[in-house]
């Protein structure tokens, strides 16, 4: 009976430790680690910095994808190419056009959840343009009719005011001498296999910005129960406040 009791104590203590062994490793589990960050159009990758070294600090392989902006599919390209050197599931996020980017690319098997940052978010069969045509543009909104090679540029004189208004005039100076040549047929092309649809979403509203009308980034993701934050800051608030979008960030990597 001794040898009964001494057996089924002993058993009982393994029980114990394998089964907090089992929560500690849940509980534990490696987050998402991998991030690939997507900009728009009349900007570079540069703006990124900030962001980049936050999530850094905590850990995150950041990658950062220079769009070409020669087309929706060249921009798509860029990110699958990104997204193929990753060594696992990835967080993707995109600003402004890179919304509509990551909506495209975010079909990658690499990608568990997309993050759109004041951006755009198609759906199936629907194009940038038909969305930022859904609200007035402000007054402050400096995007200029394509020149005779397709190419739009964000006008020199509203840069500060109309894309990155709670920035100093010198840190807006050097995103407009930054940006890039967007070709702007890349407006107009339709989303063939929109991402959101199968994986989780998050999507930051700039309350303040005047690029992208805030009303059209609310109604994009209230459409596609993305899950919304607010943040007040300009059309480039992933510079202005950028703690707080790694926030959000950090957050789609642990669901």
């Amino acid at each position: 009976m001794k040898t009964i009791k001494s057996f089924l104590a002993f058993a009982a203590i393994i029980f114990s430790l394998v089964f907090t062994s089992a929560n500690v490793n849940a509980q534990t589990a490696p987050q998402i680690k991998n991030v690939v960050l997507v900009h728009g159009a009349f900007a570079d990758g540069s703006g990124w910095k900030g962001l980049y070294q936050i999530l850094t600090k905590k850990g995150y392989n950041v990658t950062i994808v220079q769009n070409p902006l020669s087309s929706l599919e060249d921009d798509v390209k860029a990110t699958n190419l990104a997204l193929d050197k990753q060594d696992g599931p990835t967080i993707l996020v995109g600003h402004s056009w890179g919304g509509t980017v990551i909506t495209e690319a975010g079909n990658h098997p690499k990608v568990a959840a997309l993050v759109y940052v004041a951006a755009l978010q198609p759906d199936n069969g629907e194009n940038s343009i038909q969305w930022l045509q859904t609200a007035p543009p402000a007054p402050e909104n400096g995007v200029l009719p394509p020149d005779d090679k397709g190419i739009a540029y964000y006008d020199k004189a509203k840069f500060h005011a109309g894309f990155a208004g709670d920035l100093s005039k010198k840190d807006a100076d050097f995103m407009f001498a930054s940006q890039g040549a967007f070709h702007a047929q890349g407006f107009g092309t339709p989303i063939t296999k929109a991402a959101w649809r199968t994986k989780p979403s998050y999507g930051i509203v700039a309350t303040e910005d005047k690029s992208i009308n805030p009303d059209i980034e609310r109604a994009m993701y209230k459409r596609s129960n993305t899950k919304i934050t607010e943040i007040k800051g300009s059309h480039v608030v992933f510079i202005s406040q950028p703690a707080k979008v790694a926030d959000v960030i950090i957050a789609a990597s642990k669901k």
